[in-house]
């Protein structure tokens, strides 16, 4: 097999883009122009077809963490966080929605336009908690909690916390549901139910909790058998 330092200097990757332009390489050269070069066991090219047989498809990369990307023979860690680093931003450069253009965000179809992308491909619970100004303006997002949702892992004072930091005089909560049925759970009701309660204390208002399913979801807001209108 020849060799990847042997190639026609005109047949290397970063060569191949000048000439040819980026949308003319395949997958594998693409992936050896990010990991630089190889080991001394494993030539650059060895390593990205190493990478890609994990993937099975390309847009399955998205998928690997850190320790599955460094179980791969040759794949270090600076190597794995480089490519989760170019991962994350090509999902931020084509996410549709620029945050610095959100304004209101106060029902829940205009809730889940702008942050319905953040759940897409996601295999467990993520939740999310979006703070709002006294005109109910967006301030920022946070995902706080990742894992089944219950009274021990989506604690009411990180959520409150992070509100006082940001001095946010309302919040959202949304999170989504892996299965697919937004149905909510005794867990999601009680803990709806406590930020509610703990929001009128504080005067911090929870305007909707939002579980999204797939190609469906659930309001609170909308139920109206916990919420009223703030």
């Amino acid at each position: 097999m020849l060799k990847f330092k042997d190639l026609p200097k005109e047949e290397k990757p970063r060569e191949r883009l000048i000439l040819y332009g980026k949308e003319n390489l395949s997958n594998e050269e693409l992936l050896m122009i990010i990991l630089k070069n190889g080991t001394n066991k494993y030539s650059v090219k060895e390593l990205a077809f190493q990478i890609l047989s994990k993937c099975g498809d390309i847009r399955n990369l998205k998928n690997l963490t850190l320790n599955k990307l460094t179980k791969i023979e040759g794949i270090g860690q600076v190597k794995a966080i480089e490519l989760l680093a170019i991962v994350e931003l090509a999902k931020r450069i084509y996410t549709p929605i620029n945050e610095t253009d959100i304004i209101n965000c106060t029902t829940p179809t205009m809730i889940i336009h702008y942050f319905n992308s953040l759940f897409q491909d996601k295999y467990q619970e993520e939740f999310y908690v979006i703070y709002l100004d006294n005109k109910k303006k967006y301030l920022e997002k946070k995902r706080l909690f990742i894992g089944s949702i219950n009274t021990s892992i989506a604690h009411p004072r990180e959520i409150f916390k992070n509100a006082y930091l940001l001095s946010a005089s309302f919040i959202i909560c949304i999170h989504n549901h892996p299965s697919g049925d937004p149905t909510p759970s005794k867990e999601d009701i009680q803990i709806t139910k406590n930020l509610y309660q703990l929001g009128t204390i504080h005067a911090i208002y929870l305007i909707d909790h939002i579980i999204i399913g797939k190609n469906n979801y659930y309001s609170f807001y909308e139920d109206q058998q916990i919420l009223n209108n703030n």
